[in-house]
């Protein structure tokens, strides 16, 4: 564990060196995540002007759904998107075979090579929005606390669902950017889950969990959920790694190297 820490030290150090280089690259996130926040919040604000509310979902709620669902975003960008995404060029231009020969664990270094900072905009800007909807729904101190596993939890099952379609590159190299689509899906999750109609609810609760990355942590905020929803966010999260882990080195034994 000590030398995977000071190898994710090294990581990080040199990528955060790397992008700071290009500092202008700062200013242009903070505009995109701000239109980017400025849509979803008149979006969310078209629903609500004529007293429409999320079955039972009030203003202040709905945007604690919305800031948690920024802050997740601003995850994406900073851990996910710069590493997972690159599974496919790796596989696609036979980089894994270098990967694969380094003494630490494969998907350790996929997962963590790289860290971005250009998605802190969306995490400071969706704790403004988590805080901002708490104070007015007079939340103490420890909702704010609550949060956190299931959101932690969340983050778990998105990286694992997002690696285990990266993952399928082996078989389908052709396949650009597989994993837009699960970001594609992930859009729902900018509303709370009861908002679609029950089929819909149904797919993402139980097929795309997006109501285990977003509502369920809102949910636990406001003081809406109960244990069996906790318990099934870490069901999930501890399935899906596992699954992750299992399915990546099953896919290992198709992957037949650059040089063969």
């Amino acid at each position: 564990m000590r030398q995977y820490l000071r190898v994710l030290r090294l990581f990080w150090q040199v990528a955060i060196a790397a992008e700071l280089e290009y500092r202008i690259n700062f200013v242009i996130s903070v505009i995109s995540s701000l239109g980017g926040l400025v849509g979803s919040l008149f979006g969310l604000f078209l629903f609500y002007r004529t007293g429409y509310t999320f079955d039972g979902w009030s203003w202040e709620q709905a945007l604690v759904v919305l800031g948690i669902f920024t802050i997740l975003q601003g995850v994406s960008a900073t851990f996910l998107v710069p590493n997972l995404n690159k599974i496919v060029g790796h596989v696609q231009e036979g980089t894994l075979d270098f990967v694969l020969l380094k003494p630490i664990s494969s998907q350790f270094w996929l997962s963590t090579h790289t860290v971005s900072p250009w998605g802190l905009p969306d995490l400071i800007f969706g704790a403004i929005i988590v805080f901002y909807a708490g104070g007015h729904l007079g939340l103490a101190p420890t909702a704010y606390l609550a949060m956190l596993p299931p959101l932690v939890l969340g983050v778990i099952s998105l990286y694992s669902l997002w690696f285990i379609l990266g993952a399928t590159s082996i078989w389908f190299v052709k396949i650009y950017n597989v994993t837009e689509v699960l970001r594609s899906l992930l859009e729902a999750g900018r509303f709370p889950v009861e908002g679609y109609p029950a089929a819909y609810r149904v797919f993402f609760t139980f097929i795309i969990p997006v109501a285990f990355l977003t509502t369920v942590p809102a949910q636990t905020m406001i003081g809406r959920s109960d244990s069996g929803w906790l318990l099934g966010s870490a069901l999930l999260a501890a399935v899906l790694f596992q699954v992750s882990r299992w399915f990546w080195q099953f896919a290992l034994r198709f992957y037949t190297s650059a040089s063969s």
